[in-house]
This record gives structure tokens, C-alpha cells and sequence, in this order.
């Protein structure tokens, strides 16, 4: 691993380490999630990191690290519209739904995968809340058309002309689009009539202005 992409690997799982738990990570937390081989290894990553504005310590503070919008690069993306993740909701075709952008956002460019291409949607419904989507916020896709199970996608379908937000199962001869919601109900699909058009990869609270993510 290149030294560049490991402290990219060091600030993304500290971004998502306070996402889930409100709180950052100790340096014995970021040695082993991120396989580091000593602590001294990883207190030089975060002293760099530290110098680029990436992020802001206290020295006196056992869990002192605050990830920092300063000297970040950012990524502008297109907004491509609004996903549902409740029930389905109609787009314009297979063809064009997820071509046209009705605005564009920018992100931390090292939150995301490095060329690949990456796009915008906002979240209608809370068919995902359990997956701690909610109904306003804004879902990073990257393009794909093939996902592996528990994963949560785009999908088109076909028969009824209209895009979700589910996680995806293959079961025996049909697709189980799966919401993250105990008073949902799953869709379930014949292979042929669905089509993944994006995978999940990083998730924008509505409430959160200053950019924090949750990446997957």
C-alpha cells in the first residue's frame, strides 16, 4: 500500500468511526482496523495528516482527533434527482433517469474510491432508516450493474417503469429488493426485470452542513 493511500484508509475509517459512535477513535483503535504494524507508524500518518488540515488534535485528550474540512481536496458531483426509498417511485426512462443533472454537490475527494465514477441522489421516503438513511438525505452512488447480496442499490425496474433504493438478495429463481425498515415490506423481482443501475457508497446527512459522511 502506498503511503498516500494509507493515510486516505486512516482518515476514512476515522470519518466513519465518529459517524457511528459520535466519538473518535484511540490510536490503537486506527492501528488495527486499518492493519497498521505499530503505533509509531501510525502517529507519523496522523502528524502528516495533521499538517495537511485534514484533521486537528489535542495533544492532552486520549481521543482527541477531529476530522477538519481544512486543505481537503473536494470532488464536485452531479445531483442527479430523487431515489425513493420507500415505495418506488416513477423516472423518466432506463435510458435517461440517471443521466441529467438537476444540480451538482462537492465532497471530500478522499472520502471517495480514486477513478471511479460517482453520482448524487436524494432520498425520498424511509424505507432505509434502519440502515440510518433517512427521508432527505443524500445518497453517493458509483456506477455498477451487478451487486453482491446485502449490498444497497439503485435499481431500475423495468415493468413498472421506476427506480428504488433497497438492498438486494439473489433467492433461488427471484431478486428480494430489501428495505431497512421493520413496517416495509420486501419486492420481489424476476432477474430479468431489474436493473442495477449504482451502488451505494457514501451516505450525506441532511442535517449535516458541514459534509460528514458514512461511507460503506
Amino acid at each position: 500500500m502506498k503511503t498516500c493511500d494509507k493515510r486516505n484508509r486512516i482518515l476514512k475509517f476515522i470519518a466513519d468511526f465518529i459517524h457511528e459512535r459520535d466519538y473518535p477513535p484511540t490510536m490503537s483503535e486506527i492501528q488495527r482496523a486499518c492493519q497498521i504494524s505499530a503505533k509509531s507508524v501510525v502517529e507519523y500518518h496522523l502528524k502528516v495528516l495533521e499538517h495537511e488540515g485534514y484533521i486537528r488534535r489535542d495533544a492532552e485528550v486520549t481521543r482527541g482527533i477531529k476530522v477538519s474540512g481544512m486543505g481537503r481536496r473536494t470532488q464536485t458531483m452531479p445531483l442527479l434527482g430523487t431515489i425513493a426509498a420507500g415505495k418506488p417511485i416513477p423516472a423518466p426512462t432506463a435510458d435517461t433517469w440517471h443521466n441529467v443533472a438537476i444540480d451538482t454537490i462537492d465532497v471530500p475527494a478522499d472520502l471517495l474510491p480514486r477513478e471511479v465514477e460517482v453520482y448524487a441522489l436524494k432520498v425520498k421516503g424511509t424505507s432505509m432508516i434502519d440502515a440510518l438513511v433517512d427521508d432527505g438525505d443524500i445518497v453517493i452512488l458509483k456506477n455498477a450493474n451487478t451487486a453482491e447480496d446485502g449490498e444497497m442499490v439503485a435499481v431500475w425496474l423495468k415493468d413498472r417503469q421506476e427506480v428504488t433504493l433497497k438492498k438486494i438478495y439473489q433467492e433461488s429463481d427471484h431478486l428480494r429488493l430489501q428495505p431497512a425498515n421493520r413496517g416495509m415490506e420486501p419486492i420481489y423481482c424476476q432477474p430479468q426485470n431489474v436493473e442495477i443501475q449504482g451502488k451505494v457508497i457514501a451516505v450525506l446527512r441532511k442535517l449535516e452542513t458541514s459534509q460528514h459522511f458514512k461511507t460503506n
